[in-house]
């Protein structure tokens, strides 16, 4: 019997949590992918770039992976998948986000050993680019200890992240959405920020404690602020997502995403 759409996702609900958890994903993998890119927080406000001491660490300043430009989203995602659809909704989510960004690294891998053209290695030296074969395994070809860093931080900031929500949530019922979704962000992320530096550059690239700690601490700093100044953000969409359900509608699915969790 063939699959009707109508059918799988024959109310609003169904719809909504199709994407969200499209947009989750999504943003997941973009974020892990263009997170090699280190950019200048200071300078990309039109600011000069610090330079201070943290921890007996010398020289730091906000230099931030891009990825950071996208994980925001993902927590907003996060939260609102938690409150409507409950724990067991952003773990799955989750667990297929990590199988999805490990099967994406693969590929990846798999391309950069493939042989290239002959013409393709030089066709972008007039753009600046001496051998495209290199710069291509540069950049998609990310440190392993960095993927796996990166990929335990995650995961254990998502699963850390519902369980703190929820915590939250059954002390405060409906009322003060701000406190659960923006102090589950908070203490996860506090977690996440130092766990992916410790995996990747303590143990994979021989850091010294105080550098990873005084690092996470900068990293940490950021996603204090962006969780903060989030906050009317998550309400916003809240807000959309209740006139989108209906009231009533929107009502049941926190209770009982509230009750199963």
């Amino acid at each position: 019997m063939p699959l009707k759409l109508e059918t799988l996702f024959h109310d609003r609900s169904s719809r909504l949590f199709l994407f969200l958890g499209f947009f989750f994903v999504t943003n997941a993998l973009i974020a892990e992918f263009i997170g090699v890119k280190i950019f200048s927080l200071e300078q990309s406000l039109g600011w000069e770039a610090f330079s201070f001491s943290l921890l007996g660490e010398s020289g730091l300043a906000f230099n931030l992976t891009a990825g950071v430009l996208l994980w925001p989203c993902v927590f907003v995602m996060t939260d609102l998948i938690n409150e409507y659809y409950g724990k067991r909704a952003v773990r799955i989510l989750s667990y297929l986000t990590v199988g999805m960004i490990c099967y994406a690294f693969a590929m990846f891998y798999l391309g950069i050993q493939l042989p290239p053209a002959d013409f393709w290695p030089g066709s972008q030296v007039k753009a600046g680019v001496p051998d495209l074969n290199l710069a291509f395994a540069a950049i998609f070809g990310q440190g392993l200890w960095i993927i796996v860093g990166s990929l335990v931080a995650f995961l254990i900031g998502q699963l850390l992240d519902v369980t703190v929500f929820q915590a939250i949530r059954r002390v405060t019922g409906e009322k003060a959405l701000w406190l659960r979704a923006t102090g589950s962000t908070l203490i996860s992320q506090f977690v996440d920020s130092f766990v992916v530096l410790f995996i990747a550059f303590y143990i994979g690239a021989d850091w010294s404690l105080p550098l990873v700690l005084a690092i996470g601490l900068v990293n940490y700093a950021y996603k204090f602020s962006m969780a903060l100044a989030l906050t009317p953000v998550i309400y916003g969409v809240h807000g959309i997502m209740d006139r989108y359900l209906g009231h009533e509608r929107a009502l049941d699915m926190r209770t009982e995403a509230a009750e199963l969790s």
